[in-house]
């Protein structure tokens, strides 16, 4: 087993979680033992998971990768830099840059993201990278963005939800995925929409269960009673806002019985939603992957948006609208270069002003950056293929577990000329490289994360890593060195020059350092100076738009991608549980973790056991028209009679998932697709 090296600091180094984007603070000592911290507004007064508990054992787990590989065989660092440069040259002499292309993650530091948009835009000059963090918060993303011209997950200080009246959160499960968030849902009222009866509607004073795939339907008729029963802020929405009378227009044929026809939500329940929020003081509309894993995602928030605007909530003291961001460095992962369509700072790749700006601080002409790429699926979709890429280079991710219709992602990985992951463990996804980069992780490396607040933190290094192992940083550097490139590996180096690149931006760090975030415990952005306190709450005077007011978008309701049928007569919904983490490749290796929840399995409600003949622990097949998987039966009545639930932390529920995207965010929907259920003879 391997055993983390001490540094010259024999203190508990003060530093972060490496899991969720609450970025509970914890203490960690040269051993691996874990502490709380009382100072992080986020964890709510030392509060962690069993998740972060068991985070020290990340660091001592046998499972790590401790030396380059090379089609299985251990190599030295510098015959496998050799060979990956090599390799990427002779493939892009040959098929043009874009044959390369970058895949990264939502949990990699804010410096990792940007130097690996760097490295695919100059070094390799390629338009084909994007990030599993498309998979997560993009509906959201790109909706926020409609309305309020910026995207940041929560406009607001998570400690505002403790003093809110009314909290309604649509598509999220924070007491299982998050559960220090519950803390500050401890005050108000809290209204979940979702189709199971999870461990956070439990908590609710009003849950709300509809169909899985019509909770764009769900808002819409929530916002007709809003306006049917005179409820709508009319002074917030004349001074602050444009484009409600359109939507108004708009929800004339979503009258309260027809979308419980639609949705299955009683009425009453319906009327009993918007009164509370509309009679509250301060009430706050919350996202989640559960509303936002859609064809329609970015319509379903922008509805979610436009309740929240009709009740004079976003940039009001106290209230607004928020999503929940899930991926530990989500919000900053999305910010500064690793997206298909994004330079640092949030800019835009087609931009002008923004390819100059951010061309002279690497030093390159702006005609030289490529422009815009493919999404996440439709890149993963083209490996291999004629006109798609030829090599992958991966950094923080594991499709083979987490891409929807995963089986064919798995195939379109097996086409590449070359695929080369840097990762901790030998993930399922690393398994099939012929260049696996054992890669430092959180607590033996220093780097900035932006938790789901936009609160800018630091993680910083507390023991030294196995020898043999470099950051992702340093394979950066190298990989650019052997290709021209004279790049620093230091995160201090890469942070000041990510300040600079986004200077200007909406995602404005330009004042943000190390020691200011020491000293604060975390900074805010946008912080565009060192003299500039930060903006906890960026919408209180004017919306990041032209004219500063927030945009009404009237939307549609339509059905999910993929209905049931007679062949598929059941909807699959997919999520998470306490004890897992996203694929899962780090803690299934926990054992207490394994422990917890040993296997996947099927959740489904007695009714529809009954009539499958299916018993508690029998194993159940699941299929759907891309593949099929098995688990062990669970019998709740928390599901709906027309659902059933599987965790995506083991390979197999994703083979079953839709990989039909939403025409604005092209987040595949993931959260509703039609399946048969069989009991396994």
């Amino acid at each position: 087993m391997t055993t983390p090296g001490r540094t010259n600091v024999e203190l508990p180094v003060l530093t972060h979680c490496p899991y969720c984007a609450l970025q509970c603070g914890m203490a960690i000592t040269p051993e691996a033992a874990i502490t709380p911290r009382t100072d992080i507004p986020a964890n709510a007064g030392g509060a962690l998971c069993q998740k972060g508990w068991t985070a020290g054992e990340l660091l001592t787990n046998g499972e790590r990768l401790t030396g380059p590989l090379l089609h299985g065989r251990p190599v030295t660092w510098e015959v496998a830099l050799d060979h990956v440069a090599g390799r990427l040259s002779r493939i892009r002499a040959e098929h043009g840059p874009d044959a390369v292309a970058v895949f990264g993650g939502g949990g990699l530091t804010n410096e990792k993201a940007y130097q690996l948009g760097k490295f695919a835009r100059v070094a390799l000059g390629t338009s084909q990278i994007d990030y599993n963090g498309r998979f997560c918060m993009s509906s959201a993303a790109a909706a926020s963005t409609r309305a309020f011209g910026m995207d940041r997950g929560m406009p607001f200080p998570i400690t505002d939800l403790a003093e809110a009246d009314v909290v309604l959160l649509a598509g999220g499960n924070v007491a299982e995925t998050m559960p220090p968030f519950v803390r500050h849902l401890a005050g108000p009222r809290l209204i979940v929409v979702d189709p199971r009866r999870t461990a956070t509607a439990k908590l609710a004073w009003l849950h709300l269960q509809p169909t899985p795939g019509t909770d764009l339907a769900l808002a819409l008729g929530l916002l007709h009673l809003v306006v049917a029963e005179g409820l709508a802020d009319e002074e917030y929405i004349a001074a602050r806002t444009t484009g409600f009378d359109e939507v108004r227009t708009s929800l004339a044929s979503w009258w309260p019985e027809r979308v419980e026809r639609v949705t299955g939500v009683p009425v009453a329940r319906m009327r009993q939603a918007v009164r509370a929020m509309a009679a509250a003081g301060r009430a706050i509309v919350l996202t989640g992957r559960g509303a936002e894993q859609h064809a329609k995602g970015t319509d379903t928030v922008t509805a979610f948006i436009n309740l929240a605007l009709a009740l004079g909530l976003p940039g009001t003291p106290g209230s607004g609208y928020g999503c929940v961001t899930g991926q530990g460095n989500g919000q900053g992962g999305r910010e500064h270069g690793q997206k298909a369509d994004q330079l640092p700072g949030y800019r835009k790749i087609d931009d002008p002003a923004a390819r100059e700006h951010v061309a002279k601080v690497w030093g390159v002409h702006p005609d030289d950056l490529p422009g815009p790429g493919r999404s996440a699926y439709e890149l993963l979709d083209a490996l291999g293929t004629p006109a798609g890429p030829r090599a992958l280079l991966l950094f923080g991710s594991n499709p083979v577990v987490s891409a929807p219709r995963s089986a064919h992602v798995s195939d379109r990985l097996g086409a590449l000329d070359l695929l080369v992951v840097c990762d901790v463990v030998m993930s399922e996804t690393a398994a099939m490289a012929e260049v696996v980069f054992p890669v430092t992780q959180w607590a033996e490396e220093t780097g900035t994360m932006t938790n789901l607040e936009g609160r800018v933190l630091l993680r910083r290094k507390a023991v030294e890593p196995p020898a043999g192992v470099r950051s992702d940083l340093e394979v950066i550097r190298e990989l650019a060195a052997r290709l021209g490139h004279t790049w620093p590996s230091d995160p201090r180096v890469v942070f000041d020059e990510l300040r600079e690149a986004s200077a200007g931006g909406l995602a404005d760090y330009a004042g943000i350092t190390y020691e200011r975030i020491e000293a604060d415990k975390g900074v805010f952005w946008p912080c565009p100076s060192p003299d500039h306190p930060g903006t906890p709450r960026p919408f209180l005077d004017r919306f990041a738009t032209p004219d500063g007011r927030a945009r009404f978008t009237p939307v549609e309701h339509r059905p999910a991608a993929e209905e049931i049928d007679e062949d598929y007569p059941v909807y699959l919904t997919t999520g998470r549980v306490l004890a897992h983490y996203q694929s899962g490749a780090q803690t299934r290796r926990i054992a207490p973790l394994a422990e917890a929840v040993a296997e996947p399995f099927v959740e489904l409600h007695p009714d529809l056991a009954e009539e499958l003949r299916i018993d508690a622990g029998d194993m159940v097949r699941v299929s759907s028209r891309r593949g099929q998987t098995q688990g062990a039966a669970r019998i709740s009545d928390a599901i709906r009679r027309d659902t059933v639930f599987m965790p995506f932390h083991w390979e197999g529920a994703n083979r079953l998932t839709n990989p039909a995207l939403d025409p604005t965010s092209r987040m595949p929907e993931f959260k509703v697709c039609a399946v048969k259920v069989e009991r396994v003879a």
